[in-house]
């Protein structure tokens, strides 16, 4: 695997980017773009942010990289929504995100983009982008919301709804659905709702204690529109076996969630012939029995948290550089100073996007969630 640090715009964007390469399979990329001059104007750092993005595509990737999910972090989506969705909405088969999650250096957006070659994306009549190569085929979904009076109901609808496009691809939420996140508006007061009704929704669909649940983030997020609680998006595979798939739970420094009444997975791995994918669910400041460690200590919850991704990823036969892509969410941007020096020390060249997001748990002040990629030889499961 190949991460780089590059400048873009006459240094207005900072880009990492990530490159996953075998013989057999398709090539994979994660790039990471974040702005650098908080003084320009929205419009200025959209246009930045673009041309950073279509000139890595077109003159540092190789082969012929076609987008299959991009997510656009912004400061102030009722505002900066529908230039975003002017851009990119004219983009055949590309699942994309908008949410409010304003980048912590001060800039109005960040962007996330997964970047796949020699494929050719697909889409289904009600938005799922699909992509088909080897005999699996992959599923994005992006800015899934539905209207009703409260999270509860929203998140019950917001599942169903995903649940029925997925039947009608021939999958199910349980043998298919690799990746989930849950963007909450005022999470502190609307999570709880999320939390009852994805329960509920998944114990009706087999997703138990007993049997699995899916790696998760659920974080606070605001969509452009004031009346939408809950937005999700997405990421399943059809082809996979069971035995392809095993979930992490690192139970010497973390707990199974159902034991504090969440239902999310810790993290997920997913074998092919030639690759491993590896998705860390949102991962704070936690113990093995539930309790946040280091209270009020930013550095501190900084520092037990990586830890518990590395023995998560560790769990999953990978190390951090093999990290292609991660987000760290902030629940007090008074922080990022601190959160940044850190950063700068001893993490240096992660490929990452900082935000302002508060953590689902009034206590943890920091939380992350990443994407690995690491190659693996297993001829009995076809090349992704």
């Amino acid at each position: 695997m190949r991460r780089i640090r590059k400048k873009y715009e006459n240094d207005a964007i900072d880009a990492y980017i990530s490159e996953f390469k075998t013989e057999k399979g398709i090539t994979e990329y994660h790039i990471l773009l974040t702005g650098t001059i908080p003084l320009l104007s929205f419009p200025k750092q959209l246009q930045n942010i673009q041309n950073a993005y279509q000139k890595i595509v077109s003159e540092e990737l190789t082969g012929k990289a076609v987008p299959v999910f991009l997510r656009y972090f912004l400061s102030d989506a009722a505002n900066q929504a529908h230039a975003v969705r002017a851009v990119i909405e004219s983009e055949p088969n590309l699942a994309f995100s908008i949410v409010e999650q304003p980048p912590l250096n001060g800039t109005k957006i960040a962007l996330w983009g997964w970047i796949q070659t020699n494929i050719q994306p697909d889409s289904t009549p009600k938005g799922i982008t699909k992509v088909k190569h080897h005999g699996y085929t992959q599923y994005w979904c992006g800015n899934g919301y539905a209207q009703a009076a409260n999270s509860e109901e929203q998140t019950r609808l917001v599942l169903n709804n995903y649940i029925q496009l997925l039947k009608e691809e021939e999958c199910c939420l349980a043998d298919n659905c690799i990746r989930t996140w849950l963007f909450v508006q005022n999470v502190d007061v609307n999570y709880a709702g999320v939390v009852k009704a994805r329960r509920e929704v998944f114990t009706t669909h087999g997703l138990t204690e007993h049997t699995h649940y899916i790696a998760s983030t659920g974080i606070e997020g605001r969509h452009e529109k004031p009346d939408i609680f809950v937005q999700m998006d997405a990421y399943a595979v059809k082809g996979i076996r069971q035995e392809q798939i095993q979930f992490l739970h690192a139970y010497t420094h973390l707990n199974p969630t159902y034991e504090y009444g969440v239902t999310f997975e810790r993290g997920t791995a997913v074998t092919y012939g030639d690759r491993k994918h590896i998705f860390i669910s949102g991962t704070a400041s936690i113990d093995n029995q539930g309790q946040i460690v280091h209270p009020y200590d930013i550095e501190k919850q900084t520092e037990r948290m990586f830890e518990n991704v590395s023995v998560l990823l560790k769990e999953a036969g990978v190390e951090e550089k093999e990290i292609m892509q991660a987000i760290i969410y902030l629940r007090d941007a008074s922080d990022y100073t601190t959160l940044r020096t850190y950063m700068e020390i001893h993490h240096p060249y992660l490929p990452c996007i900082m935000v302002h997001a508060p953590v689902c748990r009034p206590g943890w002040l920091i939380e992350m969630e990443c994407i690995a990629v690491t190659q693996t030889e297993q001829p009995e499961y076809p090349t992704l």
